[in-house]
């Protein structure tokens, strides 16, 4: 255990300086941002919100019932709503107050999401194109520009697999050549497709039901790989053969509701989920007998439901179920501070803060250190629906965006 925690400092500490230090603004192409790690490199923002919250630019409606989160490239914002028993791909002008440029139809609704409607996932923008999920499992390429429809693929009927209760959530990983997703089931828990024509590439029969996280890439051993969170828990595959590596299961819960995207740092995975269970961390490593994994820490403190965790300078953030923002060490899982103002909330990072919105509807500003807990604001929106305010906060160019159904805010959150 010794040897492990020390190569977990040393990783740990070597990662502070891998922080990017670009420019003060930039796109946000896809789930999570350009690297999946809910980290905005945008800089010049507001350290407090005034009385009220920062002002709100314009707002937008028609958008659709669901929770898809916003994509964001130049003036172009695009995301997916439910409307006519439909699963729509839209795109909307930001230069033009939210004003629609074009919607493509995905087909129709297969899945009613267990009392929660709508499409989950969020569109990921390469090289033109857009490539996303409804949530019945129609996988789908469109093209950027006019939305009109590449290809499709059925994730049920195209790969023997089955959607999850709520239904497909996950927001597919696109890499080099290759689009990347989860059908789950037994031919393939996670397969890929090419991106130019959607045509197989490599399936892998693990045979785990497909949760509602996604895919992230990494390398371990000197091996790329593609790690993701099932609804029975953390699995490595090789990234060229899709061939099953390794799993860790510590992070999921029996339920098979697992949601949150798994952290990767060097050789060690992190994830977690709720409805009491918690998370851990693991260290990957090769063996005689292939990969070793080995769980260097399991806490209670981290039963992340659908927030996400933010790994930030050694620590971890997130919502600990039911409603307790939570801050810990990565390299030992120790909590360092909780606190419940923010609520059970999901989590943007930007410019030294977290951005906390909670599933009820108000926004918390958090600074984000692990000195102690600092509130810089809080305000609630207008115009919230009835529902769950699931889709995570996006910052681009200086703009904070937030989706609540059929309805798209814009706030400014320039520094003065």
């Amino acid at each position: 255990m010794g040897s492990w925690r020390t190569a977990m400092a040393a990783l740990v500490g070597a990662a502070l300086f891998l922080v990017p230090q670009r420019g003060s603004a930039e796109d946000w192409p896809g789930w999570r941002g350009a690297k999946r790690d809910g980290i905005s490199t945008e800089t010049g923002l507001l350290k407090e919100w005034p009385e009220g919250g920062p002002p709100l630019i314009w707002k937008a409606e028609g958008l659709g019932i669901g929770y898809s989160g916003p994509a964001i490239v130049g003036d172009v914002l695009y995301t997916m709503g439910q409307r006519d028993n439909q699963d729509w791909v839209l795109a909307l002008d930001l230069s033009a107050e939210g004003k629609q440029l074009w919607a493509t139809p995905l087909g129709q609704v297969r899945h009613e999401g267990s009392g929660y409607p709508g499409p989950r996932a969020t569109p990921t923008f390469d090289d033109g194109k857009l490539y996303t999920i409804s949530i019945s499992g129609d996988l789908a390429c469109l093209d950027a520009k006019s939305g009109k429809l590449l290809w499709k693929r059925d994730l049920e009927n195209d790969f023997g697999g089955k959607a999850p209760p709520w239904g497909y959530a996950e927001s597919p990983l696109v890499d080099g050549n290759l689009v990347l997703f989860t059908p789950g089931g037994q031919k393939a828990t996670l397969a890929a497709v090419s991106k130019t024509a959607g045509k197989p590439v490599w399936a892998a029969p693990i045979g785990d039901g497909a949760g509602y996280s996604s895919i992230m890439k990494t390398n371990i051993a000197k091996v790329d790989q593609y790690v993701q969170l099932t609804a029975k828990g953390i699995v490595g595959v090789d990234a060229k053969s899709g061939r099953p590596l390794w799993r860790y299961d510590g992070p999921a819960n029996d339920r098979g509701i697992n949601i949150t995207t798994p952290v990767v740092l060097g050789q060690t995975v992190c994830s977690a989920s709720g409805y009491g269970h918690g998370g851990g961390a693991a260290w990957i490593k090769r063996s005689s007998q292939g990969y070793q994994v080995d769980e260097l820490w399991f806490s209670k403190d981290i039963k992340n439901h659908h927030g996400g965790l933010i790994l930030l300078d050694g620590y971890l953030y997130g919502a600990n179920d039911p409603g307790i923002l939570t801050c810990i060490e990565y390299k030992t899982g120790n909590t360092v501070w909780q606190n419940r103002e923010p609520g059970k909330c999901s989590l943007l990072y930007a410019d030294g803060m977290l951005y906390c919105r909670s599933e009820k509807g108000p926004l918390t500003l958090v600074e984000a250190t692990p000195d102690e807990y600092r509130s810089k604001g809080r305000f609630e929106q207008p115009s919230r629906s009835d529902n769950a305010a699931w889709p995570h906060p996006v910052i681009a160019n200086g703009m904070l965006f937030l989706r609540d159904q059929d309805v798209l805010l814009c706030y400014d959150v320039r520094a003065q």
